[in-house]
């Protein structure tokens, strides 16, 4: 089968899956998602990979770590839905690739307009070549901070950004037109959500929020987790870089007794509960995440209810969410928590 083909006819099916997910919303969504050839800004993998519904990563730095990448189908174009793209706006892309600019183009139309910027000269070199294989030259690609955003052609109907940020800038509420929306993948205490937010007057009023994952900002807006080892690689605890943590002591409180506390709280097995995490993450002070492997020295001092479990930690104290099985012909379980604390601390913090 020739290679146009079969990419024609694997857009095809990329866009029905999304339609099923519910990431597509809209036909011009739809349509952007079939014509843009996703395969030409992932020329480093396979068509099928192209067009699987993942990420790709398009450059690691010396560590290995993702620095940039195309995202996965269903969050751009759930991002793109989120924003409610029309014909004829002028649009701003924080984070640049080129497939999510490409969509936003082709959305927007002839009549609109779409610059993309990054703090990668690797990445925008990349991009602008994507762009050009693509045939898609109604995309300007700047080389710049994203955190600054691009005041020389603002202000910018919507701004989509597609990197993890912590804050929202300055720049990017004053480059919005008025009655304009920001997209942004906002870090709430570990957590990640999509957030769209519209502008009323001076302020920004969330609009809608969606879970998500993205690699973070880089530059001035650049943010950094805490990673604290309490059984190796095993039993880690992920905080904000600035959350006061006594490692040596957290260690310590996992030898202590485990106090529980259940909360007659039940969940089915397919009822998803992020709303609790992303209440915690907003309401109470030391939030964090405990992970933990299956590994029996790891099993044999914590048993959280997944593998990314929130937590909270308070001096020596630690505590975090369990779930336990009330009904296994069901899958029911309840919500709980369990805490370690050591004697010279207090009373448990559950």
């Amino acid at each position: 089968m020739p290679m146009s083909r079969e990419a024609a006819e694997r857009r095809a099916a990329l866009v029905e899956r999304l339609r099923e997910q519910g990431a597509i919303r809209t036909e011009r969504v739809a349509a952007a998602v079939a014509a843009v050839p996703r395969h030409l800004f992932a020329p480093e993998v396979t068509l099928a990979e192209a067009y699987a519904d993942d990420i790709v990563i398009t450059k690691r730095g010396p560590r290995g770590e993702a620095l940039s990448s195309v995202s996965a189908p269903w969050l751009q174009a759930l991002m793109i839905e989120q924003a409610g793209l029309e014909p004829g706006m002028r649009c701003l892309e924080i984070g640049s690739g080129g497939y999510n600019a490409a969509l936003m183009a082709e959305v927007v139309g002839p009549d609109g307009d779409v610059t993309s910027v990054d703090i990668d000269a690797d990445v925008v070199a990349r991009a602008r070549r994507c762009l050009t294989a693509a045939g898609t030259e109604r995309v300007r690609v700047v080389h710049c901070d994203g955190e600054d955003g691009a005041p020389e052609l603002a202000p910018y109907d919507r701004i989509i950004v597609t990197a993890g940020a912590w804050d929202v800038p300055p720049a990017w509420r004053s480059q919005l037109a008025p009655a304009g929306r920001l997209v942004v993948p906002l870090r709430l205490r570990g957590l990640t959500r999509t957030v769209a937010f519209d502008r009323v007057g001076d302020l920004l009023v969330s609009r809608s929020h969606e879970m998500c994952g993205f690699i973070a900002m880089r530059g001035m807006g650049a943010w950094h987790d805490r990673t604290v080892p309490l059984q190796g690689e095993d039993v880690v605890v992920h905080v904000d870089h600035d959350m006061p943590v006594d490692p040596a002591a957290l260690r310590a409180s996992l030898g202590e007794s485990r106090t529980e506390r259940w909360s007659g709280v039940t969940v089915g097995p397919l009822e998803a509960f992020d709303g609790l995490q992303l209440w915690l993450a907003t309401h109470e002070a030391g939030y964090g995440q405990l992970r933990s492997t299956r590994a029996e020295a790891a099993r044999a001092l914590v048993d959280p209810a997944t593998p990314w479990a929130p937590a909270f930690v308070d001096g020596a104290s630690l505590a975090y969410h369990a779930l336990r099985a009330v009904a296994p012909d069901t899958g029911t379980c309840e919500f709980g928590v369990y805490a370690m604390v050591r004697p010279a601390s207090g009373s448990p913090i559950a």
